[in-house]
């Protein structure tokens, strides 16, 4: 902030009466670059209001808020980020260096004339880049709750705020403002959203807050399968909930452990019952529960027999091949030999 001396009781006359040099002559004009066009500095920079003055014996002062801060070449402002910029005899500028929101407002270049203090005015205004000062924690809900989000921002000119749920088709929110209202929120409006704060200084300041949505199981998946005797047999189970579920498996009512050759594997969102060798016992109707703090939820699952197909006989008829050690022969009818013999023997 640029401070001064307060000058309430000090005419403009009186300070230039003060100001060593010749006084009373006259000065024809002073002008600003700019005249009193409102001259625009963002917060940080060094804003330089200019000053020119047609005669150098001129006696000119600049002033602030009814406060001086040059006399002259007397600084009076405590402020050491002020100074005087003088690149020629007719210029008195006026450098404010680190610009602050508190520089803004309007500054007076005084120029002495022969009958009284002639004056020319500009206006500073300070520009702000947009700064996320307070969003909302990530927070947990239940399905069907009401969530309001909290995204509040500085700047100049004042930020606008928008919001966006960050999903592949993620909707923005517009006209929100600082307040983001979701009124019985879904399972489908957890996860992150986005808050983005913006003007024309810089660019947008984005900051984020995650909404997790908790909802009872579902059941997504659940597999019957067949198998052989002597055969492996998988059933697989899968449900949907947050947090994430726990399994249990029964069999007519009654639990199943990982114990005489059965082992369950849950992990996340899927649980596996394993069969390691099937027995004319494991096959019938299997029941997978899923349950959080929030419910409970199952599905039937059948474990069917699968027959193998029986091999078809190579050698159909009365003279079917025997297997002998390995080896195939042809069991031939003894009249068929006979009657081989007859013919050989009466040359047929």
């Amino acid at each position: 902030m640029v401070t001064h001396v307060a000058v309430d009781t000090i005419t403009i006359a009186n300070l230039f009466r003060n100001i060593p040099g010749r006084v009373g002559l006259p000065v024809r004009s002073v002008d600003f670059t700019r005249g009193t066009d409102n001259i625009t500095v963002r917060q940080g920079d060094t804003a330089i209001l200019r000053c020119y003055v047609e005669d150098r014996s001129s006696k000119v002062a600049w002033l602030n808020r009814s406060g001086i801060i040059f006399a002259g070449e007397d600084k009076w402002s405590l402020d050491p980020r002020v100074e005087l910029e003088k690149r020629n005899p007719l210029e008195y500028s006026l450098r404010i260096q680190k610009v602050d929101v508190y520089d803004e407002g309007s500054y007076t270049c005084s120029v002495q004339t022969q009958h009284h203090p002639k004056t020319s005015q500009v206006y500073l205004i300070v520009q702000v880049p947009p700064k996320i000062s307070n969003i909302s924690s990530d927070i947990t809900v239940n399905e069907g709750s009401n969530v309001t989000l909290v995204c509040m921002a500085n700047g100049r000119p004042e930020p606008v705020i928008t919001w966006r749920h960050l999903t592949p088709t993620g909707k923005e929110f517009e006209g929100e403002e600082e307040y983001l209202e979701i009124l019985g929120i879904t399972r489908e409006q957890s996860g992150k959203y986005e808050c983005k704060a913006a003007n024309e200084v810089a660019s947008a300041d984005v900051k984020q807050v995650r909404v997790t949505v908790n909802y009872p199981p579902t059941i997504t998946e659940s597999k019957s399968n067949e198998a052989a005797t002597g055969r492996q047999a998988l059933l697989r189970c899968e449900a949907s909930a947050v947090p994430t579920p726990d399994f249990e498996w029964y069999r007519d009512d009654t639990r199943i452990n990982s114990a005489n050759g059965l082992e369950i594997k849950s992990t996340g969102s899927q649980s596996l019952l394993m069969v390691a060798n099937v027995t004319e016992e494991h096959y019938g109707n299997y029941t997978c529960v899923a349950a959080n703090k929030l419910g409970v939820t199952n599905a039937s699952l059948y474990l069917y027999k699968r027959v193998l197909p029986t091999l078809p006989n190579p050698f159909p008829g009365p003279g079917t091949g025997r297997v002998d050690n390995g080896s195939v022969s042809l069991a031939v009818p003894l009249w068929l030999l006979a009657a081989s013999l007859l013919c050989l023997l009466s040359k047929c």
